[in-house]
């Protein structure tokens, strides 16, 4: 999905998670980081990851990486700025080792899964434990089993949610901005069996991306040696991906939003899009 009309500087692609829909970058008029940085000038395009099919129950993470990621973005006409968000800014990183872009930008991006709490890592593993069998026969990973874990890291946040909302006021753009990000969170497609693999096994359990043990054709992923402007923005209230997991890069931002406040929320324009917008500027996108 392309934004804005094409301009003299680099496009910027952005990169969702795997996990959920794109729209969460896109979710309303009102609350759409991808049509505030239209506005701005760039020419801003969002990745859609689509749906596995049954000849996909192999496709690992370093495959969306090179069968996909990488031969989208070599069809635009000029090398594109990245920028990821969540699990996709995992995936950007890793296609950032394969081959040079302009810039990297990364928001709430695991990185470093030992920073995780332990209390998490135990909670992750016990249900993909019992859920891998099941995930291996039918190839793929069902959001029903993603959502459980997530919801469990903290169910008392959960409720809250569902308490302020039946405090919404009917009709109001906070009643509309909680059913869309509801919608949003419970509507995404599943995951390749390979991919939730290594997601559970070679990411979270052991840490690869790290510790230096991912490799994505056959080459590890070193994120030091990246030879283009770098940024990583993390929130230090994300309960979801800790400010600790994030990646080491060459330029830091640390918010005080939670994981997908910072990108829909009400302050998401004044303390992330626009100097996001600001950097992507001052590096050619």
């Amino acid at each position: 999905m392309q934004y804005g009309a094409a301009t003299d500087g680099n496009p910027v692609v952005f990169i969702p998670s795997l996990i959920n829909p794109p729209q969460v970058l896109d979710l309303s008029e009102s609350r759409s980081m991808l049509r505030h940085m239209a506005a701005a000038g760039h020419a801003a395009y969002l990745v859609d990851w689509g749906a596995p099919s049954a000849q996909d129950a192999m496709l690992g993470l370093d495959g969306h990486i090179m069968e996909r990621l990488l031969p989208m973005l070599a069809a635009l006409p000029r090398p594109p700025i990245l920028v990821g968000y969540c699990l996709g800014g995992t995936l950007a990183l890793g296609a950032a080792a394969m081959q040079r872009f302009p810039a990297v930008a990364t928001i709430a991006a695991p990185w470093r899964f030992d920073a995780f709490p332990a209390a998490d890592l135990d909670l992750i593993a016990n249900m993909w434990r019992g859920a891998k069998a099941m995930c291996e026969r039918i190839g793929y990973v069902p959001m029903e089993v993603l959502q459980s874990g997530f919801w469990a890291m903290d169910p008392a946040r959960t409720i809250a949610k569902y308490a302020a909302f039946a405090d919404a006021a009917v009709g109001s753009d906070a009643e509309h901005a909680f059913l869309a990000v509801e919608d949003w969170a419970n509507g995404g497609a599943p995951l390749s069996f390979a991919a939730g693999r290594d997601l559970f096994e070679s990411l979270y359990a052991d840490n690869a991306s790290d510790a230096g043990r991912w490799r994505i054709g056959g080459r590890a992923v070193d994120i030091a040696a990246l030879d283009c402007p770098t940024l990583s923005i993390v929130s230090t209230s994300d309960r979801i991906v800790p400010a600790l997991a994030g990646p080491r890069l060459s330029e830091e931002h640390s918010l005080h939003l939670g994981h997908v406040g910072m990108v829909v929320g009400g302050r998401a324009r004044e303390i992330l899009w626009e100097p996001l917008s600001d950097w992507i500027s001052d590096h050619g996108g």
